[in-house]
């Protein structure tokens, strides 16, 4: 007995044992876990690699190892169409042969309940369904009588539906911010570069205006708003969004609307017409310049005729009444977002792009770019790199218009005896007033203070999901300062 007592003793012992290592493994597992997990943005799961690894897979299995040696002109193969029809023809046989089954059931169903002598059930449903029954309502059409053809021909007479210039996302010139990673590492937060923007354009507007698949998965974005100074390109980008989606173009800016359609019944005529067309004919992208207008703080007394606010009201309920079906894409420019109204202007555009003027590298490239295309020639004579340093603070527009006056017929006829010198294009730089420090402050202020600029600050400094707490001392401290 006193052998046994002690053997279960030992075992007891064990198991303790045990469960105290379990228990020290967890809490080293966690304090990994912990340790590994960094401060910062996160990216989260893409809804694109399901796809990505279904079409992986079907590569593995019938293409990777194929001989196509002897199908030099790349014929079809039959037998994958017919693998791939069987199953859909075998799909839809089954769902019409479903069918006709439960016909039949009905049927029998009907034929015995008549032999009993009792009511059906389905007379009885269907009268039931006659009372009860309600009609939703829906909205009214207020051009069910028109066509689409009339409403189109309306909306380009009235000059709200403008053709899109040939202008490619490729034409928007702009280089990688190769500073970005040394200014991160002494906790300064660089700009994004002009790449950037245009790879955020490409992902949030193009991708899903083009494409259906991708509208449906990618995340929806009903509005965008192009913030910066004048000549970064803004208008630029929204005639390139149309041009590589085939979308349509509509100006509902408020200068375009002055005098359009008076008072509110004319108002949610051309609302109705304008964006009845854009859901038909979409893929569309409707364009309101100088988006500040339309929230206004005060009007200033000179554009109180122009009744600047006239879409302050309805704009959010048309982007309710944009479904994530509709692939119709709200784009607003500003260059003063500062003078418009904060928490209005960021209910309507949930996406702000804040256009910073070029840096350096983009710089040199675009003076390179330009030069080119306007038929002028790079040469050893011409140096690039000090006028990329004179011009900072200069935007693309700017150069654009220093490079058309000093590359006149005359001067394009000279280059092949004077090439171009770096010291022509400084006295037209000269004349034009560059983006002040000023104006870029008060831009970046003012993006600090919208929620997608406080979002970014959170990741960038690694405080994002983090609630911010008060000191403890904090609230006795600001009792005693009322007092």
């Amino acid at each position: 007995m006193e052998e046994l007592a002690a053997k279960e003793e030992e075992e007891d012992i064990k198991k303790q044992k045990g469960k105290d290592d379990k228990k020290d493994k967890e809490k080293k597992d966690k304090g990994k876990v912990e340790e590994q997990e960094e401060p910062g943005l996160k990216m989260l799961p893409s809804a694109f690699l399901e796809d990505l690894e279904i079409r992986q897979k079907t590569f593995t299995t019938v293409w990777q190892n194929r001989n196509e040696s002897k199908n030099f002109s790349q014929r079809h193969e039959a037998e994958l169409i017919k693998e791939e029809k069987r199953t859909e023809l075998e799909a839809e046989v089954r769902v019409q042969v479903d069918e006709l089954m439960r016909q039949e059931l009905a049927n029998w169903k009907l034929a015995i309940e008549k032999d009993k002598g009792g009511k059906t059930k389905s007379n009885a449903k269907k009268k039931k369904g006659s009372k009860s029954g309600k009609k939703k309502k829906k909205d009214k059409d207020l051009t069910a009588d028109r066509s689409i053809e009339s409403l189109y021909q309306e909306l380009v007479e009235q000059g709200l539906l403008k053709p899109g210039k040939t202008i490619n996302l490729e034409d928007y010139i702009g280089d990688y911010s190769y500073l970005g990673t040394t200014l991160r590492q002494t906790d300064i937060e660089p700009m994004p570069s002009l790449s950037d923007v245009r790879q955020v354009i490409a992902l949030y507007a193009v991708l899903p205006l083009g494409s259906q698949a991708v509208h449906e998965k990618a995340p929806l974005v009903k509005a965008m708003l192009l913030a910066g100074p004048a000549g970064v390109g803004k208008k630029m980008l929204v005639h390139a969004i149309c041009q590589e989606t085939g979308a349509n173009l509509f100006d509902l800016s408020p200068l375009n609307l002055a005098g359009k359609y008076p008072g509110k019944a004319g108002l949610q005529m051309m609302l109705h017409m304008v964006f009845k067309v854009a859901r038909i004919m979409q893929p569309s992208v409707v364009w309101i310049g100088d988006a500040e207008k339309v929230f206004y703080k005060k009007v200033p007394k000179e554009e109180k005729e122009l009744d600047p606010k006239r879409l302050k009201k309805d704009l959010p309920k048309i982007l309710k009444s944009i479904k994530s079906e509709d692939r119709v894409l709200i784009v607003g420019t500003s260059q003063n977002p500062f003078n418009a109204d904060i928490k209005s202007l960021c209910k309507v555009y949930s996406k702000i792009i804040l256009i910073p003027r070029p840096d350096y590298a983009s710089r040199f490239i675009m003076w390179k770019h330009l030069i080119i295309q306007n038929g002028g020639e790079v040469t050893g004579a011409l140096d690039l790199s000090s006028l990329a340093k004179i011009s900072d603070g200069y935007t693309q527009g700017h150069m654009v218009q220093v490079i058309q006056t000093v590359l006149t017929e005359r001067r394009l006829q000279q280059l092949n005896k004077r090439p171009l010198t770096s010291s022509e294009f400084v006295t037209p730089l000269a004349k034009t007033d560059p983006v002040f420090q000023d104006e870029e402050e008060a831009l970046k202020n003012w993006y600090a203070k919208t929620p997608q600029g406080k979002k970014r600050a959170k990741a960038a400094s690694g405080k994002e999901g983090e609630e911010e707490s008060p000191p403890k001392g904090a609230k006795a401290a600001n009792k005693k300062g009322k007092k």
